[in-house]
């Protein structure tokens, strides 16, 4: 299970690299909304072992304070 656990954190991982090279053109604002989405999203996950609605609580309230970070 814990192989798992390690193979899935770093497949997101990746993912999240992979998303964020496609935000070269994106303004920092835009930029820090993404960022914060996805750091939110993964400490939601971690928080709440994995449970769906914590990841997407997560994301969105990193969304929020990403895109509000440089007002």
């Amino acid at each position: 299970m814990k192989n798992l656990q390690k193979t899935a954190l770093s497949m997101v991982m990746a993912a999240m690299v992979l998303g964020l090279m496609g935000c070269a053109g994106m303004s920092a604002q835009g930029r820090n909304t993404a960022i914060g989405a996805g750091v939110g999203a993964l400490g939601g996950a971690a928080i709440t072992g994995g449970s769906a609605l914590g990841t997407v609580g997560g994301a969105a309230v990193g969304g929020v304070v990403g895109h509000e970070i440089h007002k």
